[in-house]
């Protein structure tokens, strides 16, 4: 089974992806282009959808938007980000980082000084960085290893907790056997008062755990917003649900339970 994940070769999600299903892993450009080839095709994708120190991947986000595709899995991954370069760090002119890396590893790049330089995956930092003695990159361990450059400082997250969250993606729905989690998409169309409390008060009142909802612009306005919520199965699940697209519109995202990664 081919899976399509983020690359170029090095990234977290490369890592996890072969850690989970092997070597049969397909590196594509972006996370846009991975959910838009998941959508259109019978494959899986790995994508990260949210950091415990950056919040939601918007890309991954905004590719629940706009492609049909549901979640079937999900996987922890913790994060450990390192400053590979050929000098000292104060020598530096330039740091490559992925936007997220940066906000992960804020206190110790502002710290630095130096200008930061956004990339399109952690990866792809390490290959900026080729050819430039003064330029370092934040890499992960694999992408470090994989271009043969030198770490310079080790575990530069502001947080040892750091963990990201990634979801295994397909066209169509796994079976809700064994699954712990659902996942929807709650667009409430209009704003009036107390709308948030009412949606919320679905799940609140049948004792049914929210583990994250997130909010995204509709695009139809300041103040117009999606809401992304991820719910444990319990009792009264469907009937919330139920109840839920009675009150507004409501895609289902997808049930699904946890995938254990192998050597950790």
């Amino acid at each position: 089974m081919t899976v399509l994940t983020l690359g170029p070769a090095g990234t977290f999600s490369h890592e996890l992806a072969v850690r989970l299903y092997g070597d049969d892993v397909l590196l594509l450009p972006t996370i846009r282009a991975i959910i838009e080839r998941v959508a259109a095709s019978s494959v899986k994708g790995l994508v990260p959808i949210e950091n415990s120190e950056a919040g939601g991947v918007g890309e991954t986000l905004q590719g629940f938007l706009e492609f049909d595709v549901v979640i079937t899995g999900e996987a922890y991954m913790p994060v450990r980000h390192h400053l590979a370069a050929r000098v000292e760090p104060e020598r530096l002119s330039v740091v490559y980082a992925h936007p997220q890396t940066h906000e992960q590893c804020s206190v110790l790049l502002d710290s630095l000084g130096v200008e930061v330089v956004h990339t399109s995956s952690n990866a792809a930092s390490a290959i900026a960085m080729q050819g430039d003695e003064h330029a370092g990159a934040v890499v992960p361990e694999m992408a470090a290893a994989i271009y043969d450059l030198p770490i310079a400082l080790r575990e530069i997250q502001n947080s040892r907790e750091n963990t990201t969250r990634f979801v295994e993606i397909s066209s169509t729905p796994r079976g809700e056997g064994g699954c712990t989690k659902c996942s929807l998409l709650v667009d409430p169309k209009a704003d009036r008062v107390g709308l948030l409390a009412d949606l919320l008060g679905v799940f609140a009142r049948r004792g049914i755990n929210l583990t994250r909802i997130e909010s995204r612009p509709s695009r139809r306005g300041i103040g117009s917003y999606l809401f992304f919520i991820d719910l444990e199965i319990s009792e009264g699940w469907r009937e919330a649900k139920e109840e839920l697209k009675r009150m507004t519109t409501v895609r289902e995202l997808g049930c699904y339970a946890r995938l254990e990664v192998p050597g950790r």
